[in-house]
C-alpha cells in the first residue's frame, strides 16, 4: 500500500477507530449541563440577583458590583461542581480565532492553606496583555493594556476543567479590539430599527433578534499524513499535489455512508457540544471525499457566533483524540470542492414571529414583504460591503470556483417570489383604489404562503439566496468568524429600515394611509433594487458580462475588496449606525491587509522550501537512478537495440530535468518578487504586490511539481499523495 512509504501511516492497521460511547441514552438528559444557563442560575443564585441578570440579558440593564459578586460566587460554585479548576475570559481578538488566559480559583492564605476565590471584579473585567494582538495602530506595542469585559448575553460554560466567560475586548482608550463589540452594536441597531418598523403591523412587538444558523464544512485528514505534509502544517492547505484518478466525479461521497472512524468522532463532537449548549443537529458527508459538515438549530446571532467559534475549537481538540486533523481552509485540496460556512440569517420578534416568513393573513404577509424587500434593497445598496466582509486570502481560492458563489454579489429569490414582486411593481403610484387594494391582498399578498409551500427553487451559485423563511449568505468562508459578515449584514439592513420608516412616515404625514404608504415605498424599492436580483447560473460565462452591464462589481481578490471598507459612504454608514468609528474601521482595514500579505508570504516561503528541500532532491535522485540504468543498458545491449529500448527512459530523464529546472526557476523568480514586495511600506500596496506579483507563481510552480509526482517512483516521493489523504479508512 502506498501510504506505508511513511512511518506509521498504515491507517488500516495503526488507526483502529476510537469507539466513543455516550453514557447517556438521550441528548436531552445532558444538553446544556455545562452551561451557566437559566436553570443553573436559579439553582445557585439568589432570586434578586437572578432577576437582575435576566434583565441585563433581555433589556441591557447594568449589573452593579454587589450583584456581580453574588453572580460570581454562584458561577464559581457551579463550575467547581463540574470539575473546573480555572476560569478564563474567553474572547475573539482580531486574529480570527479565540483567545483565553487561564487563572486558577486557587488563592493561598497567610496561614499556609488555600481557598477557591472568584469575585465580581474578576467576573466583570480583566486586564490581559494586549501587546501582541492585532490593533491596526490603535495603540503602540509598548502600551499593553487592554480590557476584557463580561458579556452576560452569552452564557458562561465549562470546557474541560475551565470556566469560560464570554467577553468583549477593548483598548485602554475604549476602541474595540475584537469581533464581538461591533457585532453587539450592529445587533442593537437592527433591534431598534426592525422593532420600529414591525410596530406598523403589531404594537406588541417590542424587541427583534437577529438569528443565525451556520453550516460548518471541513475536511478530516489522518494525523500522521498531516504531519508528513509541511504545507498542511504551515498553511492549512496543500500547495502541491496531483489530482487522484478518482476525486469527486462520481458524486458518491455526498450524503454517503459516514466512515466508521468519522462517525465515532462525530458522536464525541455532538456529546461535547450538547453539554455546552451548542445545538448541533445535522451531520453528513459533503461533496468532496474527506469533507464533512455539521449544522445546528438557529439561535440568537451573538450566541450563534460564539457557538461557532467554540465549535471549531471542539472539532480540533476532539480530532486529535481520534488521530485526525481538521482542515478549515476554504481550499485545502486543489482538485475537489472547498469548504464554506453558510450563514442562514433571519429576524425574530419577541412575539414569536419570524419576520422573514409569510403568514396566514395578508397583514402578516405585508409584514413579510416589508422586511424581505428592505433586505434586498440593503444588499443592492451595500453589496460592496458584503464582498469586503467575506474577503480573505483563503476564501479567494473558493469564490467562483464552480463550487461556491462567485465574487459578484447578487440575490436569488426564486421564480415564484419574483412574480410576486413583478406584480407589486405594476402598482400605480399614490393611493390605491379599494378594488386594487382588495385584489392585491387576496390574489398577490394573500397567496404568498401557497406559492411557497412547494417551492423547491434553490441556487447554489447565489451568494445571497432566500430559502423560504430566511436568507442564506453562502459566500462566507469556512475559516471565517461569523461575526464579521453578521455585523455588516445586520448593520446595512438596520440602516435601510431606518430610511424606510422615515419615507413611510413622510408619506403618512402627507395624507396617505399607512398601507398605501408602505406599498408605494416597497414598489419603488423593487424597481431600484432589480439589478441585484439574479435567478440564473452564477457560474455561467455570461453572468460576469450581465453583471457588468447592471453595474455590479466583480472583485476577485481580497486586497481590492477590502477597499470597500474605506469609501466615504462606508465610513459614514459605520459611524451613523454606531457600529465602528472611523479609527476602528481603519484599524481593521490595516489588520486585514496585513493578514492577507502575511498569508501569501508564508505560503510562498513554505512552497519554496518544499520544492528545494523535498521535491527537487528526490527528483534528481530518481533521475540519477534512471541515468545509471540507461548507461548500464548501453554497455550490455547491442547498438541496434539500445536506442529502441532506452528511448522512453531518456525522455523521462529529459522531462524530469525540464520540470526541475522550471520549478527552481519559478521559485527564484517568486523569491525575488517577494523581496521586492517586502520593501514596500504602504500596507495596501504591499498586499497588492503579493497578490499580483508573488501569488501567480504558485500555480506555475505547482504544475511542475505535480508533473514530477507522476514521473518519480512512488516509493521515493516525499509527500503523502491526494489519493492517500482524501480517503479515510
Amino acid at each position: 500500500m502506498a501510504h506505508t512509504r511513511f512511518h506509521g501511516l498504515d491507517q488500516a492497521s495503526n488507526h483502529k477507530p476510537v469507539e466513543f460511547v455516550n453514557p447517556f441514552n438521550k441528548s436531552s438528559e445532558y444538553y446544556g449541563s455545562h452551561v451557566f444557563n437559566k436553570k443553573s442560575m436559579q439553582e445557585y443564585m439568589p432570586k434578586d440577583s437572578f432577576d437582575l441578570v435576566r434583565r441585563a440579558i433581555d433589556q441591557g440593564e447594568k449589573i452593579n458590583l454587589t450583584n456581580a459578586d453574588q453572580v460570581a460566587v454562584a458561577m464559581k460554585t457551579w463550575a467547581i461542581a463540574l470539575g473546573a479548576t480555572h476560569y478564563t475570559h474567553w474572547f475573539q481578538p482580531l486574529t480570527g480565532s479565540t483567545a483565553e488566559k487561564h487563572d486558577g480559583f486557587f488563592e493561598p492564605t497567610s496561614d499556609g492553606f488555600a481557598v477557591e476565590k472568584f469575585n465580581g471584579s474578576m467576573l466583570v473585567q480583566a486586564e490581559p496583555d494586549a501587546s501582541s494582538f492585532p490593533n491596526g495602530g490603535i495603540r503602540n506595542t509598548f502600551e499593553a493594556r487592554g480590557y476584557t469585559a463580561w458579556d452576560p448575553t452569552s452564557p458562561a460554560f465549562v470546557f474541560g476543567t475551565t470556566l469560560c466567560i464570554p467577553t468583549v475586548f477593548v483598548a485602554y482608550t475604549g476602541e474595540a479590539l475584537d469581533n464581538k463589540v461591533p457585532l453587539l452594536r450592529a445587533l442593537q441597531s437592527i433591534d431598534d430599527a426592525a422593532t420600529s418598523v414591525a410596530q406598523y403591523f403589531d404594537k406588541n412587538i417590542s424587541k427583534v433578534n437577529a438569528t443565525l444558523g451556520w453550516e460548518q464544512e471541513y475536511f478530516l485528514v489522518d494525523e500522521s499524513l498531516f504531519m508528513a505534509r509541511p504545507d498542511l502544517v504551515m498553511t492549512g492547505r496543500t500547495l502541491v499535489g496531483h489530482a487522484p484518478a478518482k476525486g469527486q466525479q462520481m458524486d458518491d461521497h455526498y450524503f454517503g455512508s459516514i466512515p466508521e472512524r468519522v462517525i465515532s468522532y462525530m458522536r464525541e463532537i455532538e456529546f461535547e457540544c450538547h453539554k455546552m449548549g451548542i445545538p448541533v443537529k445535522t451531520r453528513h458527508n459533503e461533496v468532496a471525499p474527506g469533507q464533512f459538515e455539521f449544522a445546528p438549530v438557529f439561535e440568537e446571532a451573538n450566541v450563534a457566533v460564539d457557538h461557532n467559534s467554540l465549535f471549531m475549537d471542539v472539532l480540533e481538540k476532539v480530532a486529535r483524540r481520534h488521530s485526525f486533523r481538521v482542515l478549515f481552509h476554504e481550499k485545502p485540496f486543489s482538485t475537489v470542492n472547498g469548504s464554506g460556512k453558510h450563514n442562514n440569517w433571519s429576524l425574530s420578534s419577541n412575539t414569536g414571529v419570524n419576520l422573514l416568513a409569510p403568514g396566514s393573513t395578508p397583514k402578516r404577509n405585508l409584514l413579510f414583504l416589508t422586511f424581505f424587500i428592505n433586505t434586498i434593497k440593503a444588499v443592492n445598496e451595500q453589496a460592496d460591503l458584503i464582498r469586503a466582509a467575506i474577503a480573505s486570502a483563503s476564501n479567494d481560492h473558493r469564490l467562483g470556483a464552480n463550487e461556491a458563489p462567485p465574487a459578484i454579489i447578487s440575490v436569488f429569490i426564486g421564480s415564484q417570489l419574483s412574480r410576486v414582486l413583478d406584480e407589486l411593481e405594476k402598482l400605480e403610484k399614490g393611493k390605491l383604489s379599494p378594488e386594487k387594494k382588495s385584489d392585491l391582498k387576496l390574489n398577490v399578498v394573500g397567496k404568498i404562503p401557497e406559492i411557497l409551500l412547494d417551492n423547491t427553487d434553490r441556487n447554489r451559485t447565489s451568494p445571497f439566496a432566500f430559502t423560504g423563511n430566511k436568507f442564506e449568505l453562502r459566500a462566507v468562508g469556512s475559516t471565517a468568524n461569523c461575526a464579521v459578515s453578521m455585523t455588516v449584514l445586520n448593520m446595512i439592513v438596520a440602516d435601510q429600515l431606518v430610511q424606510f420608516k422615515k419615507q413611510v412616515d413622510g408619506l403618512i404625514e402627507s395624507g396617505l394611509k399607512k398601507e398605501d404608504a408602505i406599498f408605494n415605498i416597497l414598489r419603488e424599492y423593487i424597481k431600484t433594487s432589480k439589478d441585484i436580483r439574479f435567478e440564473g447560473d452564477g457560474y455561467s460565462s455570461g453572468w460576469a458580462e450581465i453583471a457588468k452591464n447592471r453595474g455590479l462589481k466583480n472583485t476577485p481578490d481580497t486586497p481590492r475588496a477590502l477597499d470597500f471598507y474605506l469609501t466615504e459612504s462606508s465610513i459614514n454608514l459605520f459611524e451613523k449606525t454606531g457600529v465602528l468609528t472611523k479609527v476602528e474601521l481603519e484599524a481593521r482595514y490595516d489588520i486585514l491587509q496585513e493578514e492577507y500579505f502575511k498569508n501569501i508570504q508564508i505560503e510562498s516561503r513554505a512552497l519554496g522550501d518544499i520544492v528545494k528541500n523535498h521535491i527537487v532532491p528526490v527528483a534528481i535522485r530518481y533521475q540519477s537512478i534512471l541515468s545509471e540504468n540507461v548507461n548500464r543498458l548501453k554497455k550490455v545491449l547491442p547498438d541496434d537495440v539500445y536506442p529502441r529500448v532506452s528511448k522512453e527512459q531518456i525522455e523521462m530523464i529529459v522531462e524530469i530535468s525540464e520540470r526541475v529546472s522550471l520549478a527552481l526557476s519559478n521559485v527564484s523568480k517568486m523569491t525575488e518578487a517577494r523581496k521586492v514586495a517586502n520593501k514596500i511600506d504602504d500596507i495596501r500596496d504591499k498586499s497588492i504586490a503579493y497578490c499580483d506579483n508573488v501569488k501567480p507563481y504558485f500555480n506555475k510552480i505547482r504544475r511542475s511539481v505535480d508533473q514530477l509526482e507522476l514521473l518519480v517512483d512512488n516509493e521515493m516521493w516525499p509527500l503523502p499523495k491526494y489519493r492517500e489523504m482524501l480517503y479515510i479508512r
